[in-house]
């Protein structure tokens, strides 16, 4: 489990984090540059600045989820909860 982790400008690209909880992560800055999210639970992390490009994010929960700057280009986001 990751809820509550600092992994500000880490590089989780291409990481599969299936069902991962994330919850309240700090992820600022981060990578995650082709991750696969399915099911994630994002929800209160700090997203600002990530990048999320070419993301797999089917069923993620975005819930309260700071993302002011992030990058969001060329994912796939077939059913993104907020």
């Amino acid at each position: 489990m990751l809820s509550g982790a600092d992994l500000s400008g880490a590089d989780l690209s291409r990481a599969n984090l299936t069902v991962a909880c994330l919850r309240e992560a700090d992820l600022y800055l981060a990578s995650l540059r082709g991750a696969i999210l399915k099911g994630t639970d994002l929800s209160r992390a700090d997203l600002r600045g990530a990048n999320l490009t070419m993301v797999t994010l089917s069923g993620a929960n975005f819930s309260g989820t700071n993302l002011k700057g992030a990058l969001l280009d060329k994912g796939d986001f077939p059913d993104l909860q907020s």
